[in-house]
């Protein structure tokens, strides 16, 4: 029965054609038909799991909210979520490793079942609890539970992406594919905040909240069978062996470039993490947006994002990686106060539209690299530490920022969150730009 549906869902490739022949012009040299399959099932993954997302990711905060959470308790939301992400990483590389050609079937188990099936708790959650601090805390540790599963899952999930995706065109391709990405974003965020707003009756206060769930686990759904149809190149009978930590460490330390973007990160995420998980909630409590202006100012960023992918993907090919993030990486910190400054809703939406083309351009750099200077020979456990960092300051930072919120207001928030940003982005030249120079001086010398 099962293989019986799985051979059905592969007979209707054909539907995908266009799309097939779209993925196949991004290289310039002939690509294989089981390699455009490949990109076809992970780009089809990247759109369901992309509306999944948007149905709730950016309302539970505000979930959280109508059964009365405090600012630090938003904090926590957050910061419990990103702890339990850390706990996943190292567990999830080392599972990631050991899986061999099996890593697919821990990615599709952990992140796409487990991680999606959660959302089921939320659906549930208001018929049968009726205490707010309860549900506050359950909605605190499914969100953290989530998280576990996706970071569990992701050092697996890289390593499959980097040898699916060929490194001359994975611009192209991820551009390609986060078009694909924001254009559900921009309809998908705003149309959750309309639901919420008119399903949530007298009668069923929180209906909204359950219908955007329900929306979610269909089309998250959606997003596991695509991923499971991914053939790996990764032969099934592989096992690769356990990297002592001595001999991870050597290896990461002879890639200087990468320590230095580790260290970076964890700055530049301090000051990131420190405003994120409050700016829905200043909109509403500041600002007094309703969950459809919510939507609004998220689609804005969404669809400047996607009118600029294409331009997007070709600029990053061709001035490279590097550069694309240390020059936006001095433009980005101005952002948060153009949050600080907004006096109502509308001129979030101006602020978001503008950093949604900055944002799309520096994530899709900021991958790629990552793919670029994680050493292969250790690359599952490159990206857990490197995820580890991320996990780490988006643990400490929002607790830190919903002291600070509850205590002094938003705005030293904003500008701590600007400076961090600064202090990233400097160190981001120092510490990978200019050893990548030296690297590529050299290289050059040593070929005439």
């Amino acid at each position: 029965m099962k293989s019986g549906f799985r051979q059905r869902l592969k007979n209707l490739a054909w539907l995908a054609r266009p799309l097939d022949r779209s993925l196949a012009r991004l290289s310039t040299t002939p690509t294989a038909g089981v390699a455009v399959a490949r990109m076809r099932w992970f780009w089809l993954d990247g759109l369901f799991s992309t509306i999944s997302g948007s149905f709730y990711a950016s309302f539970v905060p505000l979930f959280a909210l109508a059964y009365g959470a405090t600012n630090t308790q938003v904090g926590q939301l957050s910061g419990i979520a990103n702890l339990a992400g850390l706990l996943a990483l190292l567990p999830g590389a080392q599972a990631s490793t050991r899986a061999g050609g099996r890593r697919k079937a821990l990615v599709v188990l952990v992140g796409g079942v487990i991680g999606r099936a959660l959302l089921l708790v939320w659906l549930v959650m208001p018929f049968v609890v009726h205490s707010p601090g309860t549900a506050i805390a359950i909605i605190i540790a499914v969100n953290a539970a989530i998280t576990f599963c996706n970071n569990f899952a992701n050092p697996a999930w890289t390593a499959i992406i980097a040898d699916i995706i060929p490194p001359a065109i994975r611009g192209r391709f991820f551009s390609h594919r986060n078009f694909a990405v924001n254009l559900p974003a921009l309809l998908v965020v705003p149309l959750a905040g309309l639901l919420i707003q008119l399903f949530n009756r007298p009668s069923m206060p929180l209906g909204g909240y359950q219908l955007v769930f329900v929306l979610a686990i269909i089309s998250g759904a959606l997003a596991t069978l695509s991923y499971a149809q991914i053939d790996d190149p990764l032969p099934a009978n592989v096992v690769n062996p356990r990297l002592p930590l001595g001999q991870i460490s050597r290896i990461i330390a002879s890639a200087p470039s990468f320590a230095g973007l580790v260290a970076t990160t964890l700055i530049w995420n301090l000051g990131l993490q420190l405003t994120a998980p409050f700016l829905n909630v200043y909109l509403v409590n500041q600002l007094g947006a309703s969950t459809a202006m919510v939507g609004y100012v998220a689609a804005a960023g969404s669809l400047t994002a996607l009118l600029t992918q294409r331009w997007i993907g070709a600029w990053v090919d061709r001035r490279g990686n590097i550069f694309v993030q240390g020059l936006l990486s001095f433009i980005i910190p101005i952002l948060p106060l153009g949050w600080m400054v907004a006096t109502a809703p509308w001129q979030v939406v101006i602020v978001n539209a503008v950093a949604g083309i900055f944002w799309a351009a520096y994530n899709l750099a900021s991958f790629n690299l990552l793919l670029e200077l994680a050493p292969a020979e250790a690359r599952a456990e490159a990206v857990a530490l490197f995820q580890l960092v991320i996990a780490g300051s988006a643990t400490l930072a929002p607790i830190v920022g919903g002291q600070m919120a509850d205590a002094f207001g938003y705005k030293p928030m904003f500008i701590l969150s600007a400076a961090l940003r600064f202090v990233g982005a400097i160190t981001f030249v120092w510490w990978v730009a200019r050893p990548a120079a030296r690297r590529a001086r050299a290289l050059a010398q040593a070929e005439q």
